[in-house]
């Protein structure tokens, strides 16, 4: 947890935009067709559907994401990366992935690199 603590505020500064919107930006742009349904999405982030609904407002009033009718399930939405959003999105990575070689891979050695790389593909993989 202390680990984590001071962590967080270091890989997530210079971002463009707030750590929530940064997470919600990475996930779209991280699945094929750049969209996902609103309520997975929320699920994803470990946000209420009501308060993703709030964030995804102001996210698209920014124009960062926009809101599609889910062709599947008309009762559904999807939410879908923008230009403006995929812009936000290299620009916040290029910090994020900097601020990470800075403050959590840099301090660490070759092996300890690969060895926390595994743990952390294990914990995620487990608890999928």
């Amino acid at each position: 947890m202390e680990a984590f603590a001071r962590l967080r505020p270091l890989v997530h500064r210079d971002l463009g935009v707030p750590d929530t919107w940064f997470e919600v930006l990475l996930r779209l742009g991280r699945t094929p067709g750049h969209r996902l349904r609103m309520t997975d999405l929320a699920e994803a982030v470990s946000f209420s559907s009501g308060g993703f609904t709030r964030l995804a407002d102001r996210m698209a009033k920014e124009g960062l994401i926009r809101r599609d009718p889910d062709p599947a399930d008309r009762r559904a939405a999807l939410a879908a990366l923008t230009d403006k959003g995929a812009e936000a999105l290299d620009r916040a990575i290029t910090a994020h992935v900097s601020h990470l070689r800075s403050h959590v891979t840099g301090p660490l050695s070759s092996e300890d690199r690969r060895c926390l790389e595994r743990i952390l593909r294990t914990l995620r993989d487990a608890n999928e």
